[in-house]
């Protein structure tokens, strides 16, 4: 038996809130399977579970406040499952209520009709929770907010969640293929969990502990991107703009292979050591709609292609704008990457997320003055910016790294 605990969704985060389980005492999950939602202060994230087996015993409730690195669930290994009559729901007594029967009116037989021949009335009785009841079906709180934004009914849709739950995944598969129905006109609801007063006093108490207990060090160094954005325009034009690249997924795939170069800024400060990340996630700054900032990770960026890697950042800036983050994506950044775009400054200089060691920001690409065989020309250029934790490396090193994201950089075929 295993415990399966409330995951820490940032530095800043205390407790969460049980907002649903999507199991019950019996499911079979495996690894990446979504068991929970859990809300804190950045909204609604979608739990999901790291090993595979049996659910034995919920030990949290709906509605329930549970602070970090307690236990939510038990597991049973696959082979191993709990006999029926040890399989235990969270002690909650209004849950464990029975719910209420309720009329329906059930479609008239040709028994039913009345002389005047119109239907007399007949009713029947099942529970709100019974087969046919909307109620029936699990749909996610990130799904339903989706499903509202694009005018589709979830209810309508096949989950392929744990119990057949709806999830974000399954209300975009309807919108890319055109299905379901569209739903009622009216007020969309608003996003669950996120409140901006609460995000900006998070963001603070983050930052705060960063700027308080890491000695940072920072380092900038000016890369030439011409020979970047001229690759980056062939393979454009040859593509429809769906498949198209940004210059963003450039910046990401070589920060990751430069990080295999330079292993001692991928990790985590903790207990007193420098602990290497498990693999390369790159957590990817997104700013959200209404204010507050976002990092979740985009893993293993070093093994994938440019255009994977397009469809994941493009699907993940989605997600965390809209809802359906997975808590993995949240709990293990190993490193953090920000691009303020075209409309941002020149250069950033940010402050490390703790635990991680190392954060590397790029500025706006803009033409500038450039020497190149000792003739001044135009060039584009951006300022790349590293903020690193002294006491897991020093100057050496992060001159090194920036050197390899440089090089990188002008050589996009071996990105």
């Amino acid at each position: 038996m295993s415990d399966f605990l409330m995951p820490s969704l940032g530095a800043d985060m205390e407790r969460g809130k049980l907002v649903e389980w999507l199991v019950k005492p019996g499911s079979k999950v495996r690894k990446g399977d979504v068991i929970a939602i859990v809300e804190t202060h950045k909204g609604a994230f979608e739990v999901d579970i790291f090993q595979e087996g049996v659910i034995a015993d919920l030990c949290a409730v709906e509605g329930q406040e549970v602070p970090v690195g307690a236990v939510l669930a038990r597991l049973a290994p696959s082979d191993k499952a709990p006999a029926l009559g040890t399989l235990r729901a969270p002690a909650n007594p209004v849950a464990a209520e029975k719910a209420p029967e309720v009329a329906l009116a059930a479609p008239p037989s040709p028994e039913a009709l009345s002389a005047s021949g119109k239907p007399a009335k007949v009713a029947q009785k099942v529970s709100p929770m019974g087969p046919g009841s909307r109620a029936h079906a699990k749909v996610t709180p990130a799904a339903r907010r989706r499903a509202a934004e694009l005018g589709i009914d979830p209810y309508t849709l096949k989950g392929t969640g744990i119990d057949d739950s709806v999830t974000f995944a399954d209300v975009e598969r309807a919108s890319a293929s055109h299905v379901g129905p569209e739903a009622p006109a009216g007020p969309t609801r608003p996003g669950r969990g996120f409140d901006p007063l609460q995000m900006r006093q998070a963001i603070a108490a983050a930052m705060s502990r960063s700027k308080r207990e890491i000695p940072h060090y920072y380092l900038t160094t000016t890369i030439d991107m011409g020979p970047s954005l001229s690759w980056l325009e062939t393979f454009n034009t040859e593509r429809p703009p769906d498949q198209r690249l940004l210059p963003a997924t450039l910046f990401l795939k070589a920060t990751a292979l430069a990080l295999r170069e330079v292993p001692q800024l991928n990790g985590f400060w903790e207990n007193g050591r420098f602990r290497p990340g498990s693999g390369i996630h790159i957590g990817w700054a997104v700013s959200l709609r209404g204010g507050g900032l976002i990092a979740p990770a985009v893993h293993d960026v070093d093994t994938m292609t440019l255009p994977e890697l397009m469809i994941a950042l493009r699907d993940l800036v989605a997600r965390a704008r809209g809802g359906g983050l997975r808590s993995s994506e949240m709990t293990n950044p190993s490193f953090t990457v920000t691009s303020l775009g075209e409309r941002g400054a020149d250069c950033v200089i940010g402050v490390i997320y703790p635990p991680q060691v190392a954060t590397l920001g790029f500025g706006r690409i803009s033409v500038r003055p450039w020497v190149t065989g000792g003739k001044v020309t135009a060039r584009p250029i951006v300022v790349s910016s590293l903020s690193a934790d002294h006491r897991a490396s020093d100057g050496h090193a992060g001159g090194l790294f920036l050197a390899a994201v440089d090089r990188l950089l002008q050589e996009p075929l071996k990105l």
